[in-house]
């Protein structure tokens, strides 16, 4: 703890100065051990100051105010470097005997101002009301706590008993508890330190009321003023800070700013800040390249040289202290400034080689000849590094162009423009590169590189090409097969290349030509029509191929276009075809027209005439040429019967020489009505029918019966399937997979134990009620009375099968409904060599024998059997 003890120098309210050297202050540290190496500084080393023995004596002369002057000291640990502080205020002392006997009071005591008061019933004047000042108390005290402030009372309390009480923030508002009073003595108290970054002022009122809660007083302010202290570093805004400047800018250039802020009273020492650059890395090419504003924080430079391609970024560490920068008792803090020196263009783009190479075949564009290298040192991939290339000579028609790739900053020397091995061989251009922005000014290079490339052209195979292309020639139509019509050949622009051209014929769509493969000449095949469907505006276009024999062989195509002039080779025809008219000349008439496929001067006019036989079409039918290209019919007797007339008619046109033609119009005569229309109810069958449609009525009717055939065919074949699976017994009654075992291999049937019982009929098995219907085979017996046929037991003796086969066949025989013949029974085959003996050797009990079978030998082979068997006599 700081203990204090006054001096005998005193400050007078006459003498308001102090003599320079004059103590007036002892101060010693006391701690619990008593082994503390203390040092001892002041707030104000330009006024006071304090020894190592803790006298502070002042150092200079200086006026006194009548205010409260105030200063700190400072107490440090040597070791440790803890730090202590306390602050001492200066006042004026009266130099009145009067004041120089009073003690002073300890406390300090607030009365509250009298109230206006009644004197024989008139309200007496007091005086005007003092204001109090207000209080002020150091932030961060040590106490002890609770720390007295002032006593608050009223001088009524010398009659009544009063009590005292404090209201506002920090009383009994929020934070509640840091005044208290006593509500006997009024002594004001603080609880506990105060904090000014928290709450710098604090605003009470004090009340004074009787023991029965009677307000005697009105109240009063008291404002508490919170005296900041030094308990607060400054702090940045940012601990990394990024400013940039342009590389050779000059002394002075604003760069960027930093700002720090210090929670403290920025109105008093302890909030006033002071920057400086504690270091610069690298300090090349000076170690103090830029400077900062002590006060604004603000940083220039100072120095020439800034070069990015040699220093890029330099890094500044910033000290901000408070107490003005006091090194001593101000607090500090450091953040750091990165500065990144942006690039200018100081660096002109320098290609790598004089002259560059490059090879191109010809006829081909887009096609990257060569590359050009530059380098340049400013930043890559700005403005200032990007290079922009051009061809400042050697091109005069435009065939190159140079690109730059953004990403190597390479120009590449490009083909725009076909190139013709036989026309150029070889190209020498000049190219400049520059950057996208000027260079700085002050710079003493060049503002561009210049280079040279050779660009060699290579020759290579090229396609034949016809000229020209297309061909026209004009000819008659009707020119016979043989007939040479013109030669087309290629030319091969390959004029330094030994190559033979040969032709082919690629499109021909109605053959009628053909090309000789060396020479090229064109010749016809058929005959030109110029009515044909493949001619088009009266041309015949034909595409003929040549190919050279080079490496690799290339091709060109040409067109030969044939325009085909006309000749009188169409005889015309009438139009239409058909046409109807009344029975009666009256009320009309048909007109007509000729159809020639020629063209002018081999078509119309046309002229129109009746055939002299038979002669019934002129008695009937008479004719009028309206124009040259229409006539009308019209008929000549009175009355012609309803039907269908065949009315020829000969049409001549205007050719050289002119092309006649007897042309049949199909004419119906039927009855007519007062306006001229046919009234009969058949029209359709009256008028006839066209053979397109006569021909599409028989097709229908052919695709109908193919139809019907198809279905009855399907039909038959469902019954045949139907009928054969009939022929099949039910599977249940089907047992001969029990007899037969063919993934056995054994000694025959002699080592088998057959069930011969399973030999017996299916239908003694299953009666013919119970059968499913369907499964019945052809040859069974039909449902209805019959004979009796033997029932084998389930299990008979192996010996009695031949009895009960001869029972058998005893009561087929004598079955009227039974099958005739038993070849006629459907038995499947079921192997050879069988030890049941074969039922060809059983004996019919019929009259068989008396037929004559000697017919079987002519059978052939297959029935040599049969006939030994019925027709070999007795043996």
């Amino acid at each position: 703890m700081f203990l204090l003890k006054s001096n005998a120098c005193i400050f007078t309210e006459k003498a308001r100065s102090q003599a320079e050297s004059c103590v007036f202050l002892s101060v010693k540290f006391s701690n619990c051990n008593g082994k503390r190496k203390v040092q001892y500084e002041s707030s104000e080393p330009a006024d006071f100051k304090v020894d190592e023995d803790g006298m502070v004596y002042a150092v200079r002369s200086f006026p006194l105010s009548s205010e409260h002057a105030k200063f700190l000291i400072y107490a440090q640990d040597k070791e440790t470097q803890e730090k202590w502080q306390v602050a001492v205020k200066l006042s004026l002392k009266s130099t009145l005997p009067e004041d120089s006997v009073k003690e002073s009071p300890e406390i300090e005591e607030i009365v509250f101002p009298r109230q206006a008061t009644k004197h024989n019933g008139h309200l007496q004047r007091q005086k005007r009301d003092w204001v109090i000042p207000p209080i002020n108390l150091p932030e961060n005290s040590r106490g002890p706590f609770p720390q007295e402030l002032v006593r608050i009372r009223s001088d009524r309390d010398k009659n009544l008993s009063l009590r005292y009480s404090v209201t506002g923030p920090g009383a009994d508002q929020p934070p509640t508890g840091i005044f208290i009073i006593n509500p006997i003595s009024g002594q004001l108290s603080v609880t506990k330190p105060l904090d000014r970054e928290l709450i710098a002022r604090f605003h009470l009122r004090a009340h004074a009321v009787d023991i029965n809660g009677n307000q005697v007083e009105n109240p009063i302010d008291i404002v508490i003023n919170v005296i900041d202290m030094n308990d607060n570093r400054p702090e940045f805004l940012h601990q990394v800070w990024n400013g940039t400047v342009p590389e050779g800018s000059k002394p002075g250039t604003y760069v960027m700013t930093v700002t720090a802020i210090d929670a403290d009273d920025p109105n008093a020492l302890n909030g006033m800040l002071r920057y400086r650059i504690l270091s610069q890395a690298p300090s090349t090419p000076s170690p103090n390249m830029f400077t900062i504003n002590n006060e604004t924080g603000d940083i220039i430079t100072v120095a020439a040289g800034l070069d990015r391609e040699k220093v890029q970024q330099y890094t500044l560490i910033i000290q901000a202290t408070d107490m003005e920068g006091n090194p001593t008792y101000g607090l500090s803090n450091t953040a750091t400034a990165v500065i990144t020196v942006t690039d200018v263009n100081d660096n002109p783009p320098e290609f790598t080689a004089m002259t560059f190479y490059g090879e191109v075949p010809e006829n081909r564009v887009d096609v990257i000849v060569a590359n050009l290298t530059v380098t340049d040192k400013d930043q890559p991939h700005t403005p200032a590094w990007n290079a922009a290339y051009r061809i400042s000579g050697g091109d005069p028609t435009g065939r190159f162009a140079i690109q730059t790739d953004p990403n190597s900053n390479d120009g590449l020397v490009t083909v725009v423009k076909p190139i013709d091995f036989e026309t150029n061989r070889m190209f020498v251009l000049t190219v400049a590169a520059e950057n996208q922005v000027p260079l700085a000014k002050g710079i003493q290079h060049p503002p561009q590189s210049t280079a040279t490339v050779s660009v060699t052209v290579i020759d290579v195979n090229e396609n034949p090409y016809f000229a020209p292309n297309p061909k026209i020639i004009r000819q008659e139509e009707g020119l016979h097969a043989g007939t040479m019509l013109t030669t087309f050949t290629a030319q091969d622009p390959d004029r330094y290349m030994q190559q033979n051209i040969r032709y082919t014929k690629l499109s021909d769509p109605a053959n009628w030509l053909k090309i000789d493969p060396v020479n090229g000449q064109i010749t016809t095949i058929a005959v030109l029509d110029r009515e044909s469907p493949n001619v088009k505006n009266n041309i015949y276009n034909a595409t003929f191929l040549a190919s050279d024999n080079g490496i690799p062989p290339m091709s060109g195509t040409g067109t030969l276009q044939i325009y085909l002039l006309d000749i009188n080779d169409n005889a015309p025809q009438v139009l239409p075809q058909e046409a109807e008219t009344c029975e009666t000349p009256d009320p009309n008439s048909i007109n007509i027209t000729a159809l020639d496929y020629d063209i002018d001067p081999n078509a119309g006019p046309f002229a129109f005439d009746l055939p002299l036989s038979p002669v019934t079409i002129k008695r009937n039918w008479t004719i009028t040429r309206l124009n040259g290209d229409f006539a009308q019919l019209n008929l000549k007797i009175k009355f012609l019967e309803a039907g269908i007339y065949e009315v020829p008619i000969i049409i001549t046109d205007s050719g050289n020489p002119p092309k006649s033609n007897i042309s049949i119009l199909r004419v119906k005569v039927c009855q007519c009505d007062s306006n001229g229309d046919c009234t009969d109810v058949d029209r359709i069958v009256g008028a006839g029918l066209g053979t397109g449609a006569i021909i599409a009525i028989l097709l229908c009717i052919i695709i109908l019966l193919i139809l019907v055939l198809m279905f009855v065919v399907w039909m038959k074949r469902r019954d045949k399937e139907r009928q054969a699976k009939q022929l099949l017994i039910d599977p249940e009654d089907d047992v001969r997979d029990n007899i037969l075992k063919y993934d056995e291999e054994g000694g025959g049937e002699e080592d088998q134990d057959y069930d011969l019982s399973q030999l017996q009929q299916p239908d003694t098995v299953e009666p013919d009620a119970i059968k499913p219907v369907g499964i019945r085979r052809l040859d069974e017996r039909p449902i209805h009375a019959e004979p009796q046929y033997p029932v084998r037991s389930a299990a008979p003796h192996p010996g009695d099968i031949g009895d009960f086969i001869n029972e058998g066949l005893k009561a087929a025989d004598n079955d009227p409904t039974a099958p005739p013949y038993d070849s006629l029974l459907v038995f499947d085959y079921e192997g050879s060599g069988s030890t049941a003996g074969s039922l060809s050797s059983l004996n019919s009990s019929s009259s068989g024998g008396e037929q004559d079978y000697d017919y079987l030998n002519d059978w052939g082979p297959r029935f040599k059997k049969l006939a030994d068997m019925y027709g070999g006599g007795d043996d």
